[in-house]
């Protein structure tokens, strides 16, 4: 009691208050942050999310532990995060996957609901087919779509996503495949290796493992220019499909999270996406080594990629 009088008379001396009340972000985190990611272990949601939650836990001295949300293409992990308090301790990845669905299928919940933190990953998604199948070409899977429209099938993570799009857009095309939604990413590359469906359609980083272990083998990517590596695998564009939807993955937290404790997130996933081990990461995914984006520049580059996915919708 006699230290806390004299320092109160000591700072009143010195005319300074002799209480300053801490911002949320001066004792933020005090406890573990939810790590959300709205799919199921093993996929590229997964990946990202796990190397995230480490280099945020090096950054804020406090776990970040992962739950794996999975089901209606990210809009069970969106829900559980969206019901959270706006507190900062629930933090949530949000795949393209998932924010297509305001251009194809619009939720229950708008960019308005959430404060993107940036952009994370980027990289170009393709169509896969299993190692040994009769299809060596895209012009192959041209010719047998065209000849038996729907009897192709697709395996996808769910409709009214950038697969489910890019598929409807194909069939505008002449090219008629049928997609088939699978919630967990294990149990839509199982569908491919277990010729249940005739093509996968996946980020490349995903299936990496299965395409470096002659499991699986890309057809046809949809992005601007040739992956290093797969010279021989045509862009879409380039075999007369104007189909470009690359898979994007963001940071997102609540609306309404303090303004400070937001920028202190911000600050450190800007740091953690800095880093070396995040680096390799992004070369181990055959991601674009620029992938990080922050906030404004993240929210305008969603709001291009929404107005051209709805533009895909409506057939235009």
């Amino acid at each position: 009691m006699r230290f806390h009088l004299a320092t109160v008379v000591a700072l009143s001396f010195l005319g300074l208050p002799a209480f300053v009340t801490p911002s949320a972000a001066d004792t933020y985190p005090m406890r573990p942050v939810e790590f959300i990611v709205p799919w199921g272990a093993g996929g590229g949601s997964d990946q990202t999310g796990r190397e995230l939650s480490k280099l945020l836990q090096d950054q804020l001295k406090v776990a970040f532990p992962v739950v794996n949300v999975p089901g209606g293409t990210g809009n069970a992990g969106m829900a559980k995060m969206l019901s959270s308090p706006a507190d900062g301790y629930s933090v949530s990845l949000l795949a393209w996957d998932t924010f297509a669905l305001l251009a194809s299928r619009p939720p229950k919940w708008a960019m308005s609901d959430f404060i993107t933190l940036g952009i994370v990953i980027q990289l170009p998604s393709g169509f896969y087919v299993a190692q040994d199948s009769d299809f060596k070409t895209w012009a192959d899977v041209e010719k047998a779509a065209k000849a038996n429209p729907g009897a192709l099938r697709v395996a996808i993570s769910g409709f009214g996503s950038p697969d489910d799009i890019t598929i409807r857009q194909l069939s505008r095309e002449g090219v008629t495949l049928k997609p088939v939604p699978y919630a967990e990413p294990g149990e839509r590359y199982s569908a491919l290796l277990g010729h249940h469906v005739d093509l996968l359609y996946s980020p490349i980083g995903n299936i990496g493992n299965f395409v470096s272990g002659k499991q699986m083998r890309p057809i046809l990517f949809f992005g601007s220019e040739l992956i290093n590596g797969f010279e021989g695998v045509p862009n879409a564009k380039d075999v007369g499909h104007d189909i470009s939807l690359p898979q994007r993955r963001a940071l997102i937290i609540k609306a309404g999270t303090p303004a400070d404790i937001v920028k202190k997130l911000s600050d450190s996933l800007g740091a953690a996406v800095a880093t070396p081990e995040y680096a390799n990461f992004l070369k181990q995914e055959l991601a674009s080594p620029t992938s990080y984006v922050p906030t404004k520049g993240a929210v305008d580059l969603m709001q291009t990629d929404l107005e051209n996915m709805k533009k895909m919708v409506n057939g235009k």
